[in-house]
């Protein structure tokens, strides 16, 4: 009897939670995205007679069903906390490292070897011509590697590096160059440092910090003069940041914190990012929309950002670059007059087009993390042949 009762309270508890549980998905508001996994999610499909037959409705309906779970959030955080209590440490691709780093796996599968080798070309070319035009005083390119490859300390125990494909990467392309000596290899010195805040823990960019010694050791390679670090004022604008790596694995780590680094040099510049027009490098407002605190610098990635400062130096740089660049650019404030950067993946113009119509242009400066580099799809745009630059050796007008 007592058996009985406990069978039938335990049929009317799962019988309860299956109906909280359906309910919910009727009552509660539907979530369009997930800030902490950083994609949009499966809203509640429409009935269309040709899905229900070819099935893919019914896989809709199910993707529906795992993305509006009720407090979904807190179900993947459960998950991947039980995966690292097995032992694992690798989630969706990334590495639960050391010093609560998370770190993303380099799978060569990624990497096609015809687009490297594409990619390649289109970008010694596009330097060759360069430095042909400018000198190679006033050309350079700044490689860098990805977070496992500048902080090899922080891997697990037993987890394959990455940092032999992408120095096979950069060797190609420093062969590839008529003057190698402009290309800034960040791996070394960044290595030097993975004792320090150079990475954010739980994002795949670098931090300020890490983007200022890329500022040094580009001085140094070109002849400018570096500001020292004790003449920033550093502000800690967030210190609520859960990055890109996090949202693959949603391993709690300890929160990342965004620093500025302000000179005297970002005063009075203008920057217009194609949509909008300010008066700062730093857009706090934007990055507080949303889980990527990032976004404070330059808002978000656009086809081109055009800024403006007030330095009279008579140079002006174009930046062609990915999305590390946006918390480099303001460290050149005080080196040029104007600065035009540059982002392949958005917009279709042509980079040498650019050059032509921009033609006050003194300076150029590719500046890649080593990943996007090898993947992106969108390097033909620097294709000279496309819209040629002309080709005239101005070394010695320029030189200082």
């Amino acid at each position: 009897m007592v058996k009985n009762k406990i069978k039938i309270a335990g049929i009317a508890l799962f019988c309860a939670m299956l109906g909280i549980f359906g309910l919910s998905f009727c009552i509660l508001p539907q979530k369009e995205y997930s800030d902490q996994e950083n994609r949009l999610l499966q809203t509640r499909p429409k009935l269309v007679w040709e899905e229900l037959f070819n099935g893919s409705y019914q896989e809709h309906y199910e993707a529906y069903l795992n993305d509006q779970l009720p407090d979904r959030d807190r179900w993947v955080q459960a998950a991947a906390k039980m995966e690292q209590w097995i032992g694992k440490r690798e989630i969706n691709g990334v590495y639960i490292g050391k010093d609560g780093y998370l770190l993303e796996k380099f799978d060569a599968i990624e990497y096609a070897p015809m687009q490297v080798k594409e990619n390649t070309a289109f970008l010694s070319q596009f330097l060759n011509a360069a430095v042909k035009r400018y000198g190679k005083k006033r050309v350079s390119c700044i490689i860098l590697p990805d977070k496992a490859g500048a902080m090899p300390d922080k891997l697990p125990p037993f987890a394959p590096g990455s940092v032999k494909a992408q120095q096979k990467a950069i060797e190609r392309l420093k062969k590839s160059l008529d003057r190698p000596e402009i290309l800034i290899d960040m791996q070394p010195e960044l290595q030097k440092r993975q004792s320090e805040y150079i990475y954010y823990r739980s994002d795949h960019h670098w931090t300020t910090l890490g983007a200022y010694y890329a500022y040094c050791a580009w001085a140094k390679n070109t002849g400018h003069k570096a500001c020292a670090l004790g003449r920033f004022q550093i502000e800690a604008a967030f210190d609520d940041f859960y990055g890109t790596t996090y949202n693959k694995a949603h391993i709690r780590v300890p929160m990342d914190t965004v620093e500025l680094f302000h000179s005297p040099y970002e005063n009075g510049v203008t920057v217009d990012n194609g949509e909008t027009v300010s008066d700062s490098f730093y857009f706090k407002k934007a990055a507080k929309v949303g889980f990527n605190r990032y976004d404070v610098f330059f808002s978000k990635n656009t086809a081109k950002i055009q800024i403006s400062t007030t330095a009279d130096t008579g140079r002006s740089l174009l930046v062609v670059k990915d999305s590390f660049a946006n918390c480099f650019a303001p460290f050149l404030a005080g080196d040029y007059e104007t600065i035009t950067m540059v982002d392949c993946r958005y917009g279709n113009e042509n980079v040498n087009a650019i050059l032509k119509k921009q033609n006050e242009i003194t300076d150029v400066l590719v500046l890649y993390n080593i990943r996007k580099f090898m993947q992106d799809k969108n390097l033909h745009k620097l294709d000279i042949t496309a819209d040629g630059m002309e080709e005239f050796d101005a070394e010695s007008f320029f030189d200082e």
